[in-house]
């Protein structure tokens, strides 16, 4: 697809000077198909990637749209994340900032009520938001559509998946219907597919490279290493390619916490983000590393959606997604805005096997490496030293001390072991490679009790009765055992959580509304700030759904969904046991 230069758009000389500012002047395939389409007012159906620069292509022609005189929302941007609303929020700014009287307002779980009220009554004209959020919003009033002229949904695949399609189409529904409707979407499912032909008009459909087509600009490649040794190989890696700034992706909290203290410990610039950090901890972290104050960012797939870098080196899978799309999005971070990136991921057993499903999926080849020794490593290090040293003197850019190195002669050493002490004071100037024994035992690994309620029942005959079942059942000796067929009001679910330390919830939406437990988790740590291994085991019913949650967050979660919408419905949610009655 075909790149014109900014000024080939048709955008206004404010917007054309913020552009400029920025440092584009060549926009992306999507942004020079999409931004003429939309300029002209017609509805569009948008199919790209992460990192194709989709942002721009619908928030230029927004900002285009707005009225400054107009203090009403009149762009409404709905998005998967918090992080992606943040990020939206910041771009639409940063593009708006020449434009006067145009504000923008990001509205998201786990943020300030008071702050987003101010910012309504303020006149926002752009608001970027979760869809959670907006319908609280609308609901109490504080948000009205009235004067709304487009309404965009990003990355609509991903809050499809995330259990928000009622929310999206309620919302579209309260929209006026002569509004101006754009959808972005890596892919296009069947429920896609009904909402664009219910809420567009004559849509003109925009689509760039494929997945296939775009993961060869990266450098993809794999070490199998053993789970003990990821931490030795992943500093190997890194010293070997001389790599100075990535995210590394882990699959949980505490892999994010070992591994930053880990990296820190060993010299290296480190910081973490996952769902125990606050909001502002969030901000303060992702600011850092769009300015470059770190070297390496580890994080978990869900903190990590909406972080939006175009210059990152490397992408390292420190452990694999169970996603395959998760994989295209992790390593979409690197080898953006026509840059070579380079994505590296560790593999063990049956992961190789996975790489494999992965090169299937991305048409793309994912070259296996060879684990560097220390032998290599070193030698390495050493001729990186030797060329450094060469350098300085070839360019004569050095400070003389020819007293020292005469008093050192006299002394009687030759001029090769004065030159090889200086070497050697300078190999260990870099206290990075810091050897630890690779058979260490490693950690032990606790079954989460959420994977544990995931997994299929057994159809095959009914479960062992546990101990204190058969000493309920000797107790009431006539009473009838209650049918297979109806095991969802048994005991399980109406007492408290099994694993110490939690509480059993239960919110009134269940099989009967299309819950899924992967709906159940997007929403709740992306609707409020309910950290990921404060989450425990989740089980679907007719019309409920019960989770268990730790104990001291049980009383913040209960008020943070407090009068949110799921699926549609409004949410009670409370104790198991008093939402069973």
């Amino acid at each position: 697809m075909e790149k014109l230069p900014f000024t080939d758009l048709g955008l206004s000389p404010e917007l054309l000077k913020a552009v400029a500012h920025a440092g584009y002047e060549i926009a992306s395939p999507i942004q020079s198909a999409a931004i003429p389409v939309l300029l002209a007012g017609r509805d569009v159906i948008g199919q790209s990637q992460t990192g194709s620069g989709k942002t721009a292509a619908y928030a230029l022609p927004a900002i285009e749209k707005v009225d400054p005189t107009l203090r009403a929302p009149q762009v409404l941007v709905l998005c998967p994340t918090r992080e992606l609303a943040v990020q939206v929020a910041e771009d639409v700014a940063r593009f708006a900032a020449f434009k006067r009287g145009v504000h923008e307002l990001p509205i998201y779980g786990g943020s300030s009520y008071e702050r987003q009220f101010r910012g309504l009554r303020a006149g926002a004209q752009i608001i970027i938001g979760t869809p959670g959020r907006i319908m609280d919003h609308l609901e109490r009033k504080s948000l009205s559509l009235d004067k709304v002229k487009m309404v965009v949904l990003d990355e609509a695949d991903r809050m499809l998946d995330m259990g928000f399609r009622e929310d999206m189409e309620t919302i579209l529904g309260k929209a006026p219907e002569g509004r101006q409707t754009v959808l972005f979407s890596a892919t296009l499912p069947p429920a896609i597919k009904r909402m664009i032909t219910k809420f567009t008009r004559d849509p003109a459909t925009v689509k760039i490279e494929s997945v296939q087509q775009t993961t060869p600009a990266i450098e993809q490649s794999y070490y199998e290493v053993q789970r003990r040794s990821k931490l030795e190989v992943l500093c190997r890696v890194i010293d070997l390619l001389d790599l100075k700034y990535g995210i590394i992706f882990c699959a949980t909290k505490m892999m994010v916490d070992e591994l930053t203290e880990h990296l820190i410990a060993r010299g290296f610039v480190a910081d973490k983000l996952h769902g125990d950090i606050s909001q502002a901890g969030r901000e303060r972290v992702m600011r850092r590393l769009k300015e470059r104050k770190m070297e390496f960012l580890v994080a978990t797939d869900v903190a990590a959606r909406g972080l939006d870098v175009d210059d990152l080196e490397v992408v390292f899978n420190y452990d694999l997604p169970q996603d395959m799309d998760d994989y295209v999005h992790r390593i979409g971070r690197t080898g953006r805005a026509g840059r070579t990136g380079r994505a590296i991921t560790f593999a063990e057993g049956r992961e190789v096997w996975k790489l494999q499903h992965l090169m299937r999926h991305t048409k793309g080849r994912i070259q296996r490496e060879v684990v560097p020794t220390l032998e290599l490593l070193e030698e390495r290090r050493g001729s990186a030293l030797f060329d450094k040293v060469r350098t300085t003197l070839e360019a004569g850019k050095f400070k003389k001390y020819d007293g020292f190195v005469d008093r050192l002669l006299d002394a009687g050493h030759t001029p090769t072991d004065i030159a090889s002490a200086l070497f050697s004071l300078l190999d260990n100037e870099t206290p990075k490679v810091v050897a630890i024994p690779e058979d260490r035992p490693a950690p032990a690994r606790r079954e989460h009790p959420k994977y544990i309620a995931q997994q299929p029942r057994d159809t095959k005959g009914p479960r062992s009765a546990s101990r204190e079942e058969r000493h309920a059942k000797q107790d009431r000796p006539q009473q009838r055992e209650v049918p297979r067929e109806r095991p969802r009001k048994t005991e399980p679910m109406a007492g408290r959580s099994h694993e110490a330390g939690m509480v059993r919830l239960g919110m009134n939406a269940g099989s009967d509304r299309e819950v899924r437990p992967a709906d159940v988790v997007g929403f709740l740590l992306n609707e409020t700030a309910l950290p990921r291994e404060a989450l425990g085991a989740i089980r679907v019913e007719e019309r409920m759904t019960y989770f268990d949650v730790s104990e001291e967050c049980a009383r913040d979660l209960v008020l943070a969904l407090r009068g949110m919408r799921f699926k549609g419905r409004k949410l009670v949610v409370g104790p198991a046991d008093a939402t069973q009655r």
